[in-house]
């Protein structure tokens, strides 16, 4: 399948534009930095896609003003009485010195602890709560793709999880593999679910075109409201975005 990529500046924004084998133009304006993105046939030049954008610029500056004003959480020092989130929860967080293995555990009460030497840096924290983040993700994901490859007819070669600042999922149509953003363990289950069928449903359908918005609507019919819950919970400190 034939793909073009490129950028056009347009009435000071600049557009990502992708060129591929559709019949309709779309634009999309995505959280949380507010990028924005059109899809276009092959054949549709440059001079449309900037008549598309102006036609749109209302509409687009209320959709970046909503996402600027998006509540943010404030740089993560991991330290205690921090707040955490773990699947839409939030969690009051724990630092417990200890000369053992470092581990995290959730306890009563909401909270976070996190087990670690005295002397080990903001930077070691991290480390070892992004990877506690990520073996919870995980755990979860083995259920959710056995629940929904079937009911989408689809099976996938390959799954993972990986840092993403511009995404919370992708998918690689041909190798049949798809990334989940690690982010996604700080969200609600529900918003875990509908990033994954939205990339399952690649699968079936690689553009986000009539077609596959009638497998989102068929398969997962709150997807929108899901979608929702997830562009409006507070974002990490990080731009994170899909």
């Amino acid at each position: 399948m034939n793909t073009e990529y490129r950028s056009l500046d347009v009435a000071g924004l600049t557009v990502a534009v992708e060129r591929k084998a559709i019949k309709n133009l779309h634009l999309g304006v995505y959280p949380p930095s507010g990028r924005v993105r059109v899809a276009a046939p092959l054949a549709v030049s440059d001079a449309a896609v900037r008549l598309a954008v102006i036609g749109k610029l209302g509409w687009i500056k209320r959709q970046q003003a909503r996402f600027a004003a998006q509540p943010r959480l404030s740089p993560r020092e991991l330290v205690s009485g921090e707040s955490h989130y773990v699947f839409g929860r939030r969690y009051r967080l724990r630092v417990v010195p200890s000369d053992g293995r470092a581990e995290v555990a959730l306890r009563p009460g909401s909270r976070l602890e996190l087990h670690i030497g005295a002397n080990a840096s903001a930077a070691r924290r991290q480390r070892v709560l992004q990877a506690w983040y990520r073996e919870r993700l995980k755990a979860r994901l083995p259920a959710l793709l056995e629940k929904w490859q079937p009911l989408l007819g689809v099976e996938t070669v390959a799954w993972g999880i990986k840092k993403m600042k511009t995404r919370w999922g992708t998918c690689n149509v041909e190798a049949r593999r798809v990334w989940l953003n690690l982010e996604l363990a700080h969200k609600a289950p529900a918003c875990l679910e509908y990033i994954l069928v939205h990339e399952l449903a690649h699968l079936i359908e690689r553009t986000h075109n009539d077609r596959f918005l009638a497998l989102m609507n068929r398969h997962l019919p709150q997807w929108r409201l899901r979608r929702q819950q997830l562009n409006s919970a507070p974002l990490a400190h990080e731009n994170w975005s899909y």
